[in-house]
Order: C-alpha cells, then structure tokens, then sequence
C-alpha cells in the first residue's frame, strides 16, 4: 500500500501550489539534468512534468536535486 499524501508538509503544499497556479519550474535531478516544464501532478513516490511540447516526464521524488519557479 502506497503512503497517503501528506498535505501538512510544505513541500507537499509548495507543490500543490506550482500545480494550481501552472508555474513554469525547472527541476534539477541528480544526473545533473536540468528539466523545464510545469508540474502536472505528483503522488507520494513521483511528480509528472510536462514540458512546451506536452511531454510528460514521470520523476521519481527521491531523484530530484531541488526545484525552483522559472524566472
């Protein structure tokens, strides 16, 4: 059985909120890949980004370096 979500972490919170407002972001994952899109969901194991061809890239959590709104 998959962990709810917890939406009283601000990190879940943040990201609910880049979801709603559909802000460009750029997430840096620990290959060094640099991936630009916005944030279509996430779960409690990944997030889903989907970039300015609508390409979704399914993310592992545990991957990411840091994620940052696009200036």
């Amino acid at each position: 059985m998959m962990p709810d979500l917890d939406t009283n972490l601000p990190s879940i919170r943040q990201i609910q909120s880049l979801i709603k407002e559909k802000k460009e972001v750029e997430l840096k994952v620990v290959t060094g890949d640099l991936i630009a899109g916005k944030i279509f969901w996430q779960d409690s194991e990944c997030l889903s980004v989907l970039d300015h061809y609508d390409r979704q890239t399914v993310i592992w959590k545990h991957a990411i370096v840091f994620i940052q709104p696009k200036a």
